[in-house]
């Protein structure tokens, strides 16, 4: 009788035991069959000229006004550039959660542009573990200005350019973020025939977390083969502000085109010279449409 009285009091201790680890596994979470997947990596989907790695939420409308004022270098009789400005309107849309598209219109050249962007992977841990994020990225341009040459044919198709992008970034932890964008960009109109048609470059942007609300961010893409002299590479600098609502970013940056073609071909301004300008991002999200 006692060696069944002590066999029943283990089987009900190790019954007790199983229980409270158990329940001590379900407070802490099982890491091996769930999935967390990295978010925030940046706070908008751009960083300041490019795409960012980061996607607009599905069913979330994003408002977005780029501005860019004059050349810092233009001195007090221009304000320092103030004086003048520049800007690209635009609106962003999360069709679904790995797919959205964007369409926008500039001032400079009256150009219209669209895209489409779709998250191929994105960055996790866990029981899937993927160390970084994949998002392509297409798009089309349109200069929307007057033929300056009337007296010959000009066909709408020599008005557009496409691009295609890959942005393959990583989240090395709360504070920093880094990514690199290969980007193809084809123009159906070259001015002389020594301009290569298809221009080959690579992005390089980044983020770095100051406080919860602040960051610095930059970005700049290496251009191969622009045959244009007068050309620079475009560098852009800026902080983001989040306020809750929106995301208020401001930057200095050597270009005045606001989408991939003209920030890519059209930049001229030297950081050396102080042909910079001082501008500001604005992007305010709005839920259209349930997001899940």
């Amino acid at each position: 009788m006692q060696k069944l009285l002590i066999v029943l009091l283990l089987l009900v201790g190790l019954n007790a035991t199983a229980k409270a680890q158990d329940d001590l596994l379900s407070m802490l979470g099982d890491d091996s069959t769930t999935t967390e997947y990295v978010k925030n990596a940046f706070k908008s989907s751009r960083v300041i000229n490019g795409q960012s790695m980061e996607m607009i939420p599905k069913g979330a409308l994003d408002f977005r006004i780029l501005h860019r004022f004059g050349e810092v270098s233009g001195g007090a009789y221009e304000f320092f550039g103030l004086d003048q400005a520049s800007m690209r309107m635009g609106f962003d849309y999360g069709i679904l959660k790995n797919l959205s598209v964007g369409v926008g219109r500039s001032t400079a050249q009256k150009e219209l542009d669209g895209f489409v962007k779709y998250r191929i992977l994105q960055q996790s841990t866990g029981a899937k573990v993927m160390p970084f994020s994949l998002v392509y990225v297409g798009g089309v341009t349109c200069n929307g200005m007057k033929w300056a040459d009337t007296s010959v044919t000009n066909y709408f198709t020599s008005r557009l350019a496409f691009y295609n992008q890959l942005v393959i970034g990583r989240k090395f932890n709360e504070s920093i973020t880094l990514q690199l964008s290969p980007t193809f960009l084809h123009r159906n109109l070259v001015i002389y025939d020594a301009d290569p048609s298809d221009i080959y470059s690579l992005g390089v942007g980044g983020r770095v977390k100051v406080t919860r609300r602040i960051a610095l961010t930059g970005d700049y893409f290496y251009v191969f083969n622009n045959n244009d002299s007068t050309a620079v590479n475009p560098l852009s600098i800026g902080v983001d502000i989040e306020t809750g609502g929106h995301v208020f970013q401001l930057h200095f940056s050597n270009c005045v085109g606001m989408n991939e073609r003209a920030f890519l071909l059209d930049t001229k301004g030297q950081w050396s010279k102080a042909e910079v300008r001082f501008g500001f991002n604005l992007s305010r999200i709005f839920q259209l449409a349930d997001s899940h």
